[in-house]
């Protein structure tokens, strides 16, 4: 069996060098989808029985009846805090309850009054208070649209493709159509015991042609539009080696897009946690920009629109309308339903060095004694699946990490610590105690027929732990004991990978959807999976230290509000160009819905970079969010000074241009987590009435203050990077030159470059004296690179804290100052 097993893993781990798309579905090959995209925009069936109106202090409630079946649903409308509207539509009188996500919202968002301003037999006007918004209900066909003075912001159902299939009893047929209740993909047959159960609805955008958003897809950072393709898809999957510009699932949803022109940026989101596509098109799409220029002078009275469908398999349509209107408002009103990104600690912004797998620990010990032989920063060493005894996670491999707390101490003597892998995959074996132990607690998911769900992974036949319910996470969290996790220790962190859930021989690699979780199916809470299992994992390392100290824990699947629980990367990429300019993009993405701490496989998981390549991402890494190197079991090792001693030093640079920013790096996650601010942004971002800035992806703003271009064309002589701000100025980072902003600058480049800039009216705090981790610059001083704006002023922040602990919020323990510099001096003064 253990031969059948590993003869197994293999098979499947060697036939995915490149992702087979015959495993996963199309929009045809899923019958819900395929149902509801045969609805076209048209007439609504759905009417609104406006004498069923009932308004509270925080809602109005209103039935909807679909006059082809009679089928009456209920209406739900509340005026949130903040500038929002929330949406929900339910059935009146389901058979039985329909699954409503739990556990994402950091608590039920406060409501403003809502009043009727208008009614009549046609519809109802209602007040949303601020600067004359209105939301207006028609009732045939039913309709929402939310105005501002003359202006429609967004309208629901405009397109009349509001569809909500109905719970019903299965009629006595042989025949099956269209997968109702039964459906087979490949060899797996998914058994719908609740039938048909999927919802869709329509948003209309007026003068909108650019959108962001719904993570994660390896594409560009501005959708687009799905006319005559599949839609995007949002279902977590275990992709090996994905595709790029394809609008394919990979390993995490998040279920919000944001809309942005130069007056106003919403935010909508969809938060139901079943599989999901995503329709986009434009009444633009398609036009060059002459043909544009050609409607301009013309006189084209055409309005730019966006119509975005959202369709779910199941659930119920939850939807908040969050309508900024500035970027960071939208970025504000989102973290207030969501949360924002935890605060991480210190040393998780410093360098990660990985690989699947370091083989024991005097391997660790090499690679640990070789970064400070080259004189390379690093703050945490990595072990993948082979660390474990027999890929049984919570323990060692007894013959090559048999003394795991000594290796463990020897990092910690020279202050670094360590990430272990625990996957949320059990081996099924009996002498296994996590095994045993969620077993006898009857944790596993079930599956349809009552029995503990098995599946294949890493360790062979493996069970699911259901952490869905809240008991299983408390069982999994206090197993981060340092009683109970033998041999970890304080300088030991988390990796939560396969966490979609994988499963080697399911349907599309991952659980069937009529897996059982309590009451729910599977199909109803997929998309929340890794976020349960991240939010356990870090729980575990909060409690484990008796509440002090954070936690760092990196989850390969998401969902809206994983952000709360720590980092996310881009999973498991190529060594190839295209990988590494995908890197950017895709982390953008990531950032505008919440999740700042993102990063992508420096050198790409999968094959062998050429030196130039593990240059290159090495110098962009240093400048994204999450900065690791990882490499596949198959690849040839590729520590950093493995290339001779000239792209040694490059590489030396490139990380130590990370350390010294890191105090910059630190203040901008406290905002992070202070605002929902993203670290990482796309120029438009801070530039909003620029429309040169608005699909561009091959740069990035760190903060307000740094604007990095990295290089990432092979060969590449030159880059041209867009610097933004008519009357602002930027500063060469490396050679401080002045260059005006408002300009495409074109940048001659050698292998060492990496084109940075900081912004002219900026102060930001570095630290100079680099050593080989950050604990070890702790006390050391910071250096204030003060860039002057034409006005001759500055400012900046600079946040201090211990680095590790929770005692900046328990304690107020840290120092936060506002840096300026006016009138040929600098002053500084305390901000809370």
């Amino acid at each position: 069996m253990g031969l059948l097993s590993v003869f197994f893993v293999c098979l499947f781990f060697s036939s995915a060098f490149a992702v087979d798309r015959g495993n996963f579905k199309t929009c045809d090959q899923s019958a819900f989808c395929k149902r509801q995209r045969a609805f076209k925009p048209g007439q609504s069936p759905y009417r609104a029985l406006l004498e069923t109106l009932e308004l509270s202090d925080s809602r109005l409630t209103l039935q909807l009846i679909n006059d082809n079946n009679k089928v009456h649903l209920l209406l739900e409308l509340y005026r949130l805090q903040g500038n929002m509207t929330r949406v929900k539509i339910n059935e009146l009188k389901p058979l039985k309850p329909r699954f409503e996500v739990p556990d994402v919202l950091i608590a039920e968002p406060p409501t403003e009054p809502l009043s009727v301003l208008s009614k009549d037999d046609n519809g109802v006007v209602l007040s949303l208070g601020a600067e004359s918004q209105r939301l207006i209900v028609s009732a045939r066909p039913f309709r929402l649209d939310i105005m501002e003075g003359p202006e429609v912001l967004l309208s629901l159902n405009s397109r009349g493709l509001l569809a909500f299939e109905h719970l019903r009893l299965r009629k006595d047929t042989n025949k099956e159509e269209d997968g109702l209740w039964e459906e087979t993909f490949k060899s797996h047959t998914d058994t719908k015991p609740n039938g048909p159960t999927s919802i869709s609805l329509d948003f209309s955008l007026p003068g909108v042609e650019h959108v962001y958003g719904i993570p994660e897809h390896a594409d560009d950072l501005k959708l687009k539009t799905t006319d005559g393709g599949d839609p995007y898809r949002l279902y977590n999957l275990d992709v090996f080696q994905y595709e790029l510009y394809n609008p394919m699932a990979l390993y995490g949803s998040i279920p919000v897009m944001l809309a942005h022109n130069t007056q106003r940026t919403m935010g909508i989101f969809w938060l139901n946690a079943a599989e999901t596509w995503v329709d986009i098109s434009s009444n633009t799409a398609g036009k060059t920009v002459f043909g544009k220029m050609l409607d301009f002078v013309q006189g084209s009275s055409e309005k730019p629109q966006t119509d975005v469908r959202w369709i779910s398999e199941s659930g119920i349509i939850d939807v908040f309308i969050m309508l900024g209107p500035k970027p960071s408002d939208v970025f504000s009103q989102y973290a207030s339903l969501t949360g924002t990104q935890s605060f991480p600690p210190l040393a998780s912004l410093g360098y990660h060095q990985c690989r699947w797998n370091y083989n024991d620990q005097e391997d660790v010990k090499s690679v640990d004694q070789g970064f400070d032989q080259h004189d390379i920063p690093y703050d945490f060493i990595w072990l993948d699946i082979e660390h474990a005894d027999g890929k049984r996670y919570f323990t060692w491999d007894p013959h090559k990490f048999s003394q795991p707390k000594e290796m463990l101490q020897g990092l910690m003597d020279k202050k670094r610590k360590m990430v272990a892998i625990v996957d949320p995959h059990i081996k099924v074996d009996s002498g296994y105690k996590i095994h045993n132990e969620i077993t006898s607690k009857d944790f596993y998911v079930k599956n349809k027929d009552g029995g503990n769900y098995e599946g294949w992974c890493w360790p062979g036949n493996s069970g699911y732990p259901d952490f869905t319910n809240p008991e299983m996470r408390a069982w999994w969290a206090s197993m981060f004991a340092y009683d109970q996790y033998e041999g970890s220790m304080e300088n030991l962190f988390t990796w939560n990978d396969m966490n979609e859930p994988s499963v080697f021989n399911g349907p599309e690699v991952t659980m069937h959807k009529d897996a059982l979780h309590g009451k729910w199916e599977h199909r109803d809470i997929h998309n929340m999976y890794g976020l349960y299992v991240q939010m356990a994992t870090a729980e575990g390392q909060i409690q484990r230290s008796g509440g002090a100290e954070r936690p760092f824990v990196l989850t390969r699947a998401f969902f809206a509000g994983s952000q709360r629980f720590g980092a996310v990367w881009t999973g498991d990429n190529a060594a190839e160009w295209d990988h590494l300019k995908i890197s950017i993009p895709m982390c953008l993405s990531l950032g505008l819905v919440g999740v700042s701490f993102c990063g992508a496989d420096v050198g790409g998981f999968f094959k062998n970079p050429s030196t130039e390549l593990l240059v290159r991402w090495y110098q962009t890494g240093a400048y994204q969010p999450f900065f690791r190197a990882h490499a596949h079991l198959d690849t040839t090792r590729r520590e950093p000074w493995l290339f001779g001693p000239e792209n040694t030093a490059l590489i030396r640079e490139a990380v130590r241009q990370r350390y010294a920013l890191l105090p910059y790096w630190y203040q901008l996650f406290f905002q992070a987590y202070r605002t929902g601010m993203p670290v990482m942004r796309p120029l438009w971002v801070d530039y909003p009435k620029d429309t040169a800035t608005f699909t561009i992806d091959d740069e990035f703003l760190i903060g307000s203050d740094l604007l990095v271009h990295p290089v990432t064309e092979e060969g590449s002589r030159g880059v041209t990077a867009y610097l933004p701000g008519a009357g602002e100025v930027w500063y060469d980072v490396h050679t401080f030159q002045k260059h005006n902003g408002a300009q495409n600058l074109y940048i001659p480049v050698t292998l060492s470059s990496i084109p940075v800039f900081q912004r002219g009216g900026s102060i930001i705090p570095r630290k100079d004296r680099v050593r080989r981790s950050s604990a070890c610059m702790e006390n050391d001083p910071y250096t204030l690179y003060v860039a002057l704006s034409p006005k001759k002023f500055a400012e900046g922040k600079l946040y201090i804290d211990d680095g590790h602990s929770f005692n900046y919020d328990t304690k107020k323990e840290f120092i936060h100052r506002s840096l300026t510099f006016a009138n040929n001096a600098l002053t500084s003064r305390y901000l809370y």
